[in-house]
C-alpha cells in the first residue's frame, strides 16, 4: 500500500467520523428544542387554566398585555414624530361648538356670515351661537340680535374673556354672583361654555328688563350702570350694533366696518316684550344683577 492510498482512506474515516458527530449533535439539539417548546406549552396551558378559574387574574393579565402593547404603539409613534397617536379622540368633535352655517335659515346665515367677517371669527362655531340666540331668545322672548349685540359689545365673541371685576365669557357675567345659575350647567366652570354662558346670560338679561321696565335701562342695569351719569356709551354701541345685525337678518346689505353710531330715535329698535314689573330696585339691587 502506498502511502497516498493510506492518506485517502485517513481521509474518508475522518469525513464519517464528523459527519456521525454532527448528526448526534443535530438529533440532540432537536430533542431539547422539542422538550423546551413542550415545557412552554405546558407551561401556558397551566396559567390559562388558572386563569380561566381566576376572573380577576384573567383581567388583571389582559389589562397588562394591552397597557404593554399601548406603550408600544406610543414609543413607536414618538419615534416616528407622530404625536397625536397616543392622545387622540375620536369624539372630541362631539365637544366643539359648531355647526355648518348652511343649516341655518337664510337669516341666520346671513347674520353669522356677517359677524364672522365683523370679528374675524369662524362661522361654524358663531352659526352655533347664532342658532342658540334665535332659539334661547325665542324662549326669553328676546329679540336674538340684542343678545348677538351684547355679546359682540362685551366680549367681541371671545368665549374665555374676563373683565378686570371678574365678569366671564361670552355676554360676561359676573360668575361669581351667579354661581346658582351655573349649578344646571354643572358648576362655574361652565361659564366658558359657550353656549351655557349664554343661556345664563340670557337669564339675567331678562331679569334685568323686567326689573328695570324697559329695554334701555335693562341694559343699563346690565352693564351695572344703574344709578351713574353715564353708561360709558354701552347702550348706545349695544343698540347700533343691534340694528346692523337686524338689518342683515331682514336682507339689507351693511358693510362689516360700519360704525357702532346709534341712528335717530325713529330707527331704533322696539322695546323687548318681556313683562316689566312694577317695582323696581334700587342701583344697589341692580349693580348685582350683572
Amino acid at each position: 500500500m502506498t502511502a497516498i492510498e493510506s492518506l485517502g482512506r485517513a481521509r474518508r474515516a475522518t469525513a464519517r467520523s464528523l459527519g456521525v458527530f454532527l448528526r448526534d449533535v443535530g438529533h440532540g439539539l432537536l430533542e431539547i428544542s422539542h422538550n423546551t417548546l413542550a415545557l412552554l406549552g405546558l407551561a401556558v396551558v397551566a396559567v390559562a387554566l388558572f386563569a380561566t378559574g381566576k376572573p380577576d387574574l384573567r383581567h388583571q393579565a389582559e389589562q397588562q398585555a394591552l397597557g404593554w402593547l399601548q406603550d408600544r404603539n406610543e414609543a413607536r409613534a414618538l419615534e416616528s414624530g407622530d404625536v397625536l397617536s397616543g392622545v387622540a379622540e375620536q369624539l372630541a368633535v362631539t365637544r366643539a361648538t359648531a355647526i355648518d352655517p348652511s343649516h341655518l335659515s337664510k337669516p341666520q346665515a346671513a347674520v353669522a356670515q356677517w359677524i364672522s367677517r365683523r370679528y374675524r371669527v369662524a362661522p361654524e362655531p358663531i352659526a352655533r351661537l347664532v342658532q342658540e340666540a334665535w332659539q334661547i331668545g325665542q324662549r326669553a322672548a328676546i329679540d336674538p340680535t340684542l343678545i348677538l349685540a351684547i355679546m359682540a359689545v362685551e366680549s367681541s365673541f371671545n368665549p374665555f374673556a374676563q373683565s378686570s371685576v371678574g365678569a366671564q365669557g361670552l355676554m360676561q357675567v359676573m360668575t361669581r354672583v351667579h354661581d346658582t345659575k351655573y349649578e344646571a350647567f354643572g358648576g362655574t366652570h361652565a361659564a366658558f361654555d359657550p353656549v351655557s354662558n349664554l343661556r345664563v346670560g340670557v337669564q339675567v338679561l331678562k331679569e334685568c328688563i323686567t326689573r328695570a321696565g324697559g329695554l334701555t335701562e335693562g341694559l343699563r342695569f346690565y352693564v351695572g350702570a344703574a344709578g351713574l351719569e353715564s353708561d360709558g356709551g354701552y347702550v348706545a354701541k349695544v343698540l347700533s350694533e343691534q340694528i346692523h345685525m337686524r338689518s342683515v337678518a331682514d336682507g339689507r346689505a351693511v358693510p362689516v366696518t360700519a360704525p357702532n353710531v346709534l341712528p335717530p330715535a325713529r330707527e331704533l329698535p322696539g322695546p323687548s316684550n318681556v313683562a316689566s314689573a312694577p317695582d323696581k330696585p334700587n342701583a344697589q339691587q341692580f349693580a348685582l344683577l350683572k
